[in-house]
């Protein structure tokens, strides 16, 4: 699993560099909602299968995996223990965030405004 999350994020960070999008706090916002959407995946999909990065008035992440069953967050995730965190770390670090079901499984996607990877841009990493 260690794998996949970090060459997701490695794919997603050279898109954000090649679309002039990195070395700001949104920036690394999208890495961990990569990162916690290929984790979540993993472990409650068996992984993904598809990992697509657009970019236009939006940044959206899509993570398709095999399985019609959709996410839900956890009822009462307990604070300062690791487990059922996930969908609420990309509730909040997005702008918005769905799935939808196609024949061979479901995306889950969050979306990030691009005007938020645009403003308050920082020289460096």
């Amino acid at each position: 699993m260690r794998g996949h999350v970090a060459k997701g994020r490695d794919f997603t960070h050279q898109a954000l560099v090649d679309w002039g999008w990195d070395g700001n706090e949104t920036s690394e916002d999208v890495l961990l909602l990569v990162s916690e959407l290929l984790t979540n995946a993993a472990l409650h999909a068996g992984g993904c299968v598809e990992l697509v990065v657009s970019a236009g008035e939006v940044l959206r992440i899509e993570v398709f995996d095999g399985t019609t069953t959709l996410p839900r967050r956890h009822p009462s995730p307990q604070r300062g223990l690791p487990g059922g965190h996930g969908l609420y770390i990309v509730e909040r670090l997005s702008d918005r965030w769905g799935t939808r079901t196609h024949e061979n499984g479901k995306a889950v996607w969050a979306e990030i405004d691009a005007s938020r990877l645009t403003s308050g841009r920082s020289t460096g990493r």
